[in-house]
């Protein structure tokens, strides 16, 4: 009975210093910097998503325990990052050892960014569900232009991960380590009717997954799936969860396809970036030149797959040498050299929004020039986009000339500086390093769960 009432004793402590944190952590945000925490760097609003209640009573069990820490750990962590919202300055103690620290207009608030990104590395940890088997589950496409929802389903799935939760009540976050890429190539090929293009057996694929693990542990249903990722590249992710939308309309999706107009929600999913990779190589040869070097004024060189690249072939194609637009290069002529050799690249949307095109650019020290409807850029929550690229709708591809060469020079230094120094959060590496795109894309995670709490005390 004592060691009963020594635990019912630490659980109702436990609960009123989380009350106390919760209760500071929420009020008074500051007038200034709308205080989020899912969107310090940019407009979210709060999610609100409608969460199970743990109840602090006699009959409290060890896992309720740990969920309140989980809860309290994101307490603290939101309360550091306020902080250094607060104060506009690093308030961690570890950045005097760090080899880099965001800095510049690059960053919507490098502040925020630099010490959410320092509460992540210490704090995040993701439970990986081991249900499924290969092909289709814990594995994907680790080369060409759906590469990264293979690399990071492999990173996640590492023991030497140091986000991986050794257990999933110490997880603030759960990842459905499933691939759309290797259904559709396992699945579904070969694709020999239009009949075949049906993503029915896709969505019952996922859902018949989430289900599984819904009735297996109590994790999905306490949250209604909103602490719970996938990550997709493939052009049909975006469709998975319209055979279910209750089931899935909290459900974090990180996607290559981050079109608003076919349901793309920025302040619930992630927008990640398509990085194309060559068999053997975790990104394309390093052939950027100065801005001295750089003759070529603009570029591009692709297929004409969508209405954007239509426009754009139709108006530019073989009709301006500084406008250079190609269907496929001339002998002789190699694509990464010229991307090099220039100083913007045309970036348009292809069938879908996404393309390595912005990536690619990246690498090459070539400013980006996105020609999109209703994308939203990867890593919009902290990165600025109009520092270090030019974003033109596709009303107006008759004026890029006229947009391109309405830039001075000195903003286009300006802007070359940028890209380089951007280029880090692109870059892929094996394992992860801070502020590489492994971290980029599990920082908007940690962001999207940093905006919601579930409810740990009774009304």
């Amino acid at each position: 009975m004592e060691t009963l009432g020594c635990n019912i004793s630490l659980l109702l402590l436990q609960a009123f210093l989380l009350f106390l944190i919760l209760s500071l952590t929420f009020s008074s945000p500051f007038t200034e910097k709308h205080v989020d925490v899912a969107s310090f760097f940019s407009t979210f609003e709060t999610r609100n998503v409608r969460v199970a209640q743990f109840f602090i009573n006699a009959s409290s069990s060890p896992p309720q325990a740990r969920s309140i820490r989980v809860e309290e750990d994101l307490a603290q962590a939101r309360a550091a990052i306020r902080k250094a919202i607060h104060l506009q300055n690093y308030t961690s103690h570890s950045h005097r050892t760090e080899t880099f620290i965001p800095t510049g207009s690059i960053y919507k608030n490098a502040y925020s960014f630099h010490q959410s990104h320092t509460e992540m590395v210490k704090k995040f940890k993701v439970w990986i569900y081991k249900e499924g088997e290969h092909p289709t589950v814990h594995i994907g496409p680790m080369h060409n232009k759906y590469a990264i929802e293979g690399q990071f389903i492999d990173e996640m799935e590492s023991k030497n991960n140091p986000f991986r939760a050794s257990h999933p009540d110490e997880a603030h976050a759960f990842f459905l380590p499933f691939s759309v890429a290797n259904v559709v190539q396992y699945v579904y090929q070969p694709i020999t009717t239009v009949k075949d293009y049906s993503r029915d057996r896709l969505q019952r694929l996922l859902t018949d997954y989430a289900t599984v693990v819904a009735d297996k542990y109590p994790y999905w249903n306490r949250s209604n799936g909103a602490d719970h990722f996938m990550v997709s590249c493939h052009d049909w992710a975006p469709e998975i969860s319209k055979y279910e939308p209750e089931l899935f309309k909290n459900f974090i999706r990180v996607l290559c396809n981050a079109n608003n107009s076919e349901g793309f929600q920025p302040r619930r999913d992630v927008s990640m970036p398509e990085i194309f990779l060559p068999y053997g190589r975790l990104g394309p040869q390093n052939m950027g030149q100065t801005p001295n070097n750089r003759p070529i004024f603009s570029f591009f060189s692709g297929r004409p797959n969508g209405y954007i690249r239509k426009l754009l072939f139709n108006q530019w194609k073989d009709r301006d040498n500084e406008v250079r637009v190609y269907k496929s290069l001339p002998t002789g002529y190699n694509y990464t050299k010229m991307m090099g050799q220039s100083k913007f690249c045309l970036c348009p949307s292809g069938f879908e929004v996404a393309s390595p095109r912005e990536v690619e650019a990246i690498y090459a020290g070539c400013v980006p020039v996105v020609i999109s409807d209703n994308y939203t850029l990867p890593f919009s929550d902290v990165l600025n986009w109009s520092q270090f690229s030019i974003q033109i709708p596709s009303q107006k591809i008759p004026e890029i000339k006229n947009i391109l060469k309405a830039i001075p020079n000195e903003k286009y230094l300006k802007m070359y500086k940028r890209v380089n120094r951007v280029k880090r959060h692109f870059v892929l590496n094996r394992p992860a390093k801070p502020f590489d795109v492994m971290h980029m894309v599990l920082h908007s995670v940690w962001l999207r769960r940093l905006n919601f709490r579930l409810a740990t005390l009774s009304q």
